[in-house]
């Protein structure tokens, strides 16, 4: 007989600590759901956040595969049972969900509910979701709810927690998001002085050749090609600051999508050789996927700009439950430790703090002469 309790200790304990180990909105919806779904044993779970308008800005399903989900349609409104918890702040517990005067239907590729468990979740006062769940695996007699006291009293300590977490998650997505706004602010500058400084070197550079081109042709034609130079490096600064300005979309095209589009863009930019491959990869939390995309970055932006080489390879493959990224160029390489002291970091710091932000490692691997490699290990989620 005690064998049962700690069991659902142990299941309860396991939901916890999987909501607060995403730090993403998203990730911790769906952490929520499918924790609370797999915890009292339904068939389908959702939580619904609402917006300002009467709809839902996110609304997250466990047990609805991805073809059902879009034959369903579009987001459901505020309405029925779920406005009730919204607007009431109570819980819900239903045998039936389509018998209560309040049920207004649903669209003809939704699966049947029957007995129903809803619960709102909260911060403070404010309601800030609604978590529901549907079809008590059970058996329970004809018109009574499989859903008991206890399940509702267990699904409420979900819910609370829910909301911490969920809570949690919004703070750091604003947080990131004025660090990102700060980020951009400094590239903008950093943009403004190099091009600006490239495009004025230019200017200087033709007005020479013009003044050259009747009395000394020769170094006319020099000047000439020294403008090409110059306007080429412009382009680079132009494209190498887009590529760091403009977030990727990682929620729609994944990381290996993103990273494979973004080489094959630098691969026809520039003269070395850049290529991408990857083996087994899974997605990973946003966080994570995020600081691989911004190391990937970096170490491309560094191989490009700096080393001279001919050829970069891109790879990223599954680790365990996490993955590996490694960005290996044959160029002139540098020692690492005589750049830490003459200050020049080339952007390892940064991207040392990147992967230990999201429990990762990164190491560097250079020699004069012998290219470079860049390694970034991130753990599972």
């Amino acid at each position: 007989m005690s064998q049962g309790p700690r069991s659902g200790l142990a299941a309860v304990s396991s939901a916890l600590l999987a909501m607060s180990r995403h730090l993403e909105v998203r990730d911790v919806l769906k952490t929520i759901v499918a924790s609370a779904r797999e915890l009292l044993d339904a068939q389908y779970a959702a939580l619904g956040v609402p917006d300002d308008h009467g709809g839902f800005a996110q609304f997250v399903v466990d047990g609805v595969s991805d073809a059902q989900w879009r034959a369903i349609g579009p987001l459901p409104r505020q309405h029925g049972i779920l406005a009730a918890m919204l607007h009431e702040a109570e819980a819900e517990r239903l045998a039936d969900v389509r018998k209560d005067p309040r049920f207004e239907g649903w669209p003809a590729a939704h699966p049947d509910l029957v007995d129903f468990l809803g619960l709102p979740i909260k911060d403070g006062d404010e309601v800030i979701g609604a978590l529901f769940l549907a079809n008590k695996r059970c058996a329970k007699p004809e018109g009574s709810c499989g859903f008991t006291q206890d399940d509702e009293e267990l699904l409420a300590i979900l819910a609370q927690h829910a909301a911490i977490a969920l809570t949690n998650a919004r703070l750091y997505e604003r947080s990131r998001e004025l660090t990102i706004a700060e980020e951009r602010s400094r590239l903008a500058h950093e943009l403004h002085d190099a091009v600006s400084q490239k495009l004025f070197s230019l200017r200087l550079t033709a007005q020479a050749a013009a003044a050259l081109v009747d009395r000394d042709p020769a170094r006319a034609k020099g000047e000439l090609h020294q403008v090409a130079c110059l306007a080429a490096e412009a382009v680079d600064e132009l494209r190498a600051a887009v590529v760091e300005l403009r977030p990727a979309e990682l929620d729609e095209d994944g990381l290996v999508a993103t990273l494979r589009t973004q080489t094959k863009v630098l691969d026809r930019a520039h003269s070395a050789r850049v290529t991408f491959t990857s083996n087994g990869f899974r997605a990973l939390p946003a966080a994570q996927e995020e600081a691989l995309l911004r190391v990937a970055q970096e170490a491309l932006h560094n191989a490009l700009r700096h080393s001279g080489a001919d050829r970069v390879d891109v790879s990223v493959e599954r680790h365990g439950g996490g993955a590996v990224l490694r960005v290996t160029d044959d160029g002139s390489g540098f020692d690492p430790t005589a750049v830490r002291r003459a200050g020049r970091h080339l952007g390892l710091v940064s991207m040392r703090d990147r992967a230990s932000g999201v429990g990762g490692t990164l190491t560097v691997e250079s020699a004069p002469g012998k290219g470079t490699t860049i390694e970034m290990e991130v753990p599972g989620g």
